[in-house]
């Protein structure tokens, strides 16, 4: 395959799986939501961390244990399901709080909390380790050096791809928030609906199976 089109064909399918609403997409919206835009990038940032982790792991061959031993997978499964419910819960129980007058007295997500919970809903999802397992030996091409340095090369830029995208959202989704929190009942259901998420997000990976 000629290199303009290799290149082609990689960002193109790391643009459309960035793209594709997941987990990290819609936790990284949801604290967008909630938090504002600053909490926003913090989260993005966070998540990509985490994910970076996973790319590593691909090019170690670490990630291979995750995809062959059912506790190894079940573990971190369901810790990450447990952190995602325990954030969904806190989210649900401080609901409208951020409907006050006084916003500055609401209680908030600091940058530095958003960053340390991306990472961890990154890190705790396997289905992410194995995604880049499965997605990166792909465009491996044996003749272009070391596979372990090409997987990490390749992982580093689709987690550049990621951060384009999910700050392209998270930019969207401020200036909606800005509008939603003006109104005090809708301010309410949101927290509601991102708490709910969350949840739901805790469930989902719960219930995940190993491919």
């Amino acid at each position: 395959m000629p290199e303009p089109t290799f290149w082609l064909v990689f960002f193109s399918a790391a643009l459309a799986l960035n793209v594709s609403p997941g987990p990290d997409l819609l936790f990284v919206l949801s604290r967008t939501l909630s938090g504002g835009r600053r909490v926003g990038v913090a989260s993005v940032c966070g998540v990509c961390s985490g994910a970076l982790v996973h790319v590593a792991a691909a090019a170690l061959g670490i990630s291979a244990i995750m995809a062959t031993s059912a506790l190894a997978f079940a573990v971190v499964k369901y810790v990450g399901a447990a952190y995602l419910l325990y954030l969904g819960v806190q989210a649900l129980r401080s609901a409208g709080a951020t409907a006050s007058f006084n916003l500055e007295a609401a209680p908030k997500v600091s940058i530095w909390q958003a960053y340390r919970q991306g990472i961890l809903v990154d890190v705790l999802n396997p289905k992410a380790a194995i995604f880049f397992m499965a997605f990166l030996p792909q465009f491996v091409r044996p003749d272009h050096g070391a596979v372990a340095l090409q997987l990490l090369v390749l992982g580093v830029l689709v987690v550049l791809v990621a951060v384009v995208v999910e700050c392209a959202m998270v930019f969207l989704a401020a200036r909606a928030s800005s509008a939603l929190r003006s109104n005090h009942r809708l301010s309410l259901w949101l927290d509601r609906v991102l708490g709910s998420v969350l949840i739901g997000l805790g469930i989902r990976l719960g219930l995940a199976e190993r491919a």
